[in-house]
């Protein structure tokens, strides 16, 4: 009988196959070894599930599952969430790294502090992997009140404890559906916990940054309306809200 992962990880994957190994190298590295990796396919057309069948062939922990089409990151993360087996579930894109002492660090601070969700800052790299020389850094207390007016909490860095507040999945919307989910637990949660140090590394890609910015103030206005189920009107206060705070106090979280 296999014994259960303590954390999974579900990576979703598109047309990853210049980055995703080094990524699934860097969950390999941890030194917190009782783990799963569930990376969805989502119907790549290049050579991403041929490299993780290879990679899964050498680590039994590593898991595939190959959507017949394209559905979005969303969706592919609900897929590893719904098959995922352990108790702490985490997160990290097909292009991005964790540091070796990452699921460790985050594990010791929640058992201690009995915290249900936690996350951290992060570094950033650019498509090559050359350091920008920036980091985005964490709160060390945040609230859901707090999380409401902007998304403070980096996918790659996330992690909730699903033993205590059950499997959290993500809206089915194509875009700030990674807030969404962290709405969800943190609301169930009460709180999250940051932590400063830096555990993760995000590349910053030129297709990564949308430049259609009413389409992504449209996504958080149906955050506030179909996530969190506000009324119009109250949607539009929390977008008055989120306006300001990304504008005005979020963006002193990025630092040299």
């Amino acid at each position: 009988m296999n014994k259960k992962a303590l954390v999974s990880v579900i990576m979703p994957a598109y047309n990853a196959a210049g980055f995703i190994a080094e990524s699934i190298r860097s969950v390999q590295q941890q030194s917190f070894e009782d783990w799963e990796l569930l990376v969805i396919d989502d119907a790549s057309k290049d050579r991403t599930s041929e490299i993780v069948e290879a990679l899964r062939a050498e680590d039994p922990r590593i898991k595939l599952h190959i959507l017949p089409t394209n559905q979005g990151a969303g969706f592919s993360r609900n897929i590893g969430i719904k098959a995922a087996t352990g108790d702490y579930i985490s997160f990290l894109d097909a292009d991005d790294l964790w540091k070796p002492h990452k699921l460790q660090t985050q594990l010791d601070l929640m058992k201690k502090e009995n915290v249900d969700v936690c996350f951290s800052s992060y570094e950033l790299i650019d498509e090559q992997g050359e350091s920008l020389q920036k980091q985005i850094k964490a709160l060390k207390f945040l609230p859901f009140e707090k999380l409401k007016k902007a998304n403070y909490i980096g996918n790659l860095t996330g992690m909730y404890n699903a033993a205590k507040l059950g499997k959290i999945y993500c809206p089915l919307i194509r875009k700030r559906q990674d807030w969404g989910l962290w709405l969800l637990a943190v609301e169930k949660a009460g709180f999250a916990k940051g932590i400063q140090e830096p555990l993760a590394v995000y590349r910053e890609r030129e297709n990564s940054i949308s430049g259609n910015k009413i389409e992504m103030l449209q996504y958080n206005y149906r955050v506030y309306r179909e996530v969190l189920e506000y009324s119009s009107v109250k949607s539009l206060f929390w977008m008055l809200l989120f306006l300001r705070e990304q504008l005005l106090v979020k963006q002193r979280q990025k630092v040299d």
